[in-house]
């Protein structure tokens, strides 16, 4: 699965429009901001359809992913979007992210913790917030909004140091950025 899917998920007192552009998309946030809320009004959509009062746009089938049987979903279901509350142990697995790595599905995981061994752009980070955007009505409006970087450099970036982990693939590739460019060197050293 490729591209960009937006979501629209909505009942009569809260509403989520956002969009994805990668397998892996992380909401983080404090207690009461909404995340939780978001996956529940998900599975009440997957489990009652219409008749939960909840409406749920989007091109492709979105579910969630929660317990013992979470393998068993993730090895049958291909080309959906797949939600994932903070409060399921597979989560930091090495074979959850086996699993998601060899998957043809988006994943949408909510949680405040890392997780180190699943492979995620830092762009692909978010947070929700209350927008204001229907302020006049009872529905609040909840908007996602990325954490960390901006999206659009437009303005040439010279970093003054660049920290790399080790000293062969990585360490050759931004050794060789600034002599191509005219400009300074890359030193190692252990930190």
């Amino acid at each position: 699965m490729k591209g960009s899917y937006r979501i629209m998920v909505s009942n009569v007192k809260v509403r989520y429009d956002f969009t994805i552009r990668r397998n892996i998309t992380i909401i983080k946030g404090d207690s009461a901001t909404g995340k939780t809320t978001l996956v529940e009004m998900i599975q009440e959509y997957y489990d009652s359809g219409e008749d939960s009062g909840i409406q749920l746009h989007c091109e492709r089938p979105c579910r969630v992913l929660a317990g013992r049987d979470w393998k068993l979903v993730v090895d049958t279901v291909h080309e959906e979007i797949i939600f994932i509350d903070e409060n399921n142990g597979f989560l930091p697995t090495d074979e959850f992210a086996k699993a998601v790595q060899e998957s043809d599905n988006y994943y949408v995981i909510v949680t405040r913790e890392g997780l180190p061994n699943l492979a995620y752009s830092v762009e692909e980070i978010y947070g929700i917030r209350e927008s204001g955007k229907y302020g006049t009505l009872k529905q609040t409006y909840n908007e996602l909004y990325h954490i960390y970087g901006k999206r659009d450099y437009r303005d040439l970036v010279r970093p003054q140091s660049i920290i790399v982990e080790d000293s062969n693939s990585g360490y050759e590739f931004f050794a060789a950025v600034p002599k191509k460019r005219g400009g300074g060197s890359l030193s190692s050293g252990i930190f």
